[in-house]
């Protein structure tokens, strides 16, 4: 592969996962183990993407919490190495899964309070808008709930929808 390309995925896939909420080296990390075809110690990945130890070693452990990598132990050598999850699918059935439990229930959940506590004869208007927003969310939950199930289910209806996508 050229390593130009490689390196303008490694840094369009660390902007991509300023969208997901998770910081620009962790991206950046992520990209590199999934166009690694052998498991890359943390030692390689912060020379090769000129990323301090300390902030590796973070977005490593953070990457492993949303089950997107894997430690991997090489035999004869006492350091840890890493590969992306191998399974494309679960890998990103994991970000999705992460992405709703860290952002999308709070944020509904604050709406919901927030409904709760607002004095709808104080401002009828803003109390009817974030019903509004309420409602959306709501159905919008229930859907995502039903396609997070588990991840075959999500195979599933994702597969549906394929047909409609323009080609």
């Amino acid at each position: 592969m050229d390593s130009d390309e490689l390196n303008r995925f490694i840094e369009s896939w660390g902007s991509m996962g300023i969208l997901w909420g998770i910081n620009r080296s962790m991206a950046r990390i992520h990209a590199f183990l999934l166009i690694s075809e052998k498991p890359v110690d943390s030692e390689e990945i912060s020379t090769s993407l000129n990323i301090s130890r300390g902030n590796t070693s973070m977005c490593l452990k953070e990457l492993r919490n949303w089950g997107v990598i894997q430690r991997v132990n090489i035999s004869g050598d006492r350091r840890d190495f890493y590969t992306a999850e191998p399974d494309t699918w679960k890998m990103l059935y994991r970000i999705a899964l992460g992405r709703k439990t860290r952002e999308f229930d709070p944020a509904l959940h604050a709406l919901r309070h927030l409904l709760a506590e607002t004095d709808t004869a104080e401002s009828e208007k803003v109390h009817e808008r974030l019903t509004q927003i309420e409602e959306i969310l709501t159905t919008m939950d229930h859907f995502i709930d039903r396609f997070l199930e588990n991840e075959e289910k999500s195979k599933t209806i994702l597969g549906f929808f394929k047909n409609f996508a323009p080609r």
